[in-house]
């Protein structure tokens, strides 16, 4: 899996117990029904998506690639954003994915 970008890194430094309490709840998330963790991958991502968070739809990208999901599988998410967003806000969502998946991730950049 991919190194989590800088300023996570600086944060769970900084407020260990805060993120330890975050980590904790999305474990206990994930634990709490029977999907797997690509299902959960690509649940999270649509969310991002539709909820038109940049940072959270390239870390879903990243994810979503560690738990085994094709590029082909997260693209098909984002085109199935499409009737219920609409047309820019899937094509918003598709430029962030993108953005992972051809290497031009903000957050994976070294500075």
């Amino acid at each position: 899996m991919a190194k989590p970008p800088e300023f996570y890194i600086q944060m769970k430094e900084n407020h260990p117990e805060l993120t330890g309490a975050y980590e904790a709840l999305g474990k206990a998330a994930r634990e709490a029904g029977p999907l797997d963790s690509q299902a959960q991958a690509l649940v999270k991502l649509g969310l991002s998506i539709g909820a038109g968070m940049e940072g959270s739809t390239h870390s879903s990208v990243r994810k979503a690639l560690a738990a085994g999901c094709s590029e082909e599988e997260i693209r098909h998410a984002v085109i199935l954003s499409v009737t219920t967003l609409g047309f820019p806000s899937m094509m918003r969502g598709r430029a962030w994915v993108e953005d992972v998946l051809t290497g031009n991730d903000p957050e994976q950049k070294d500075g």
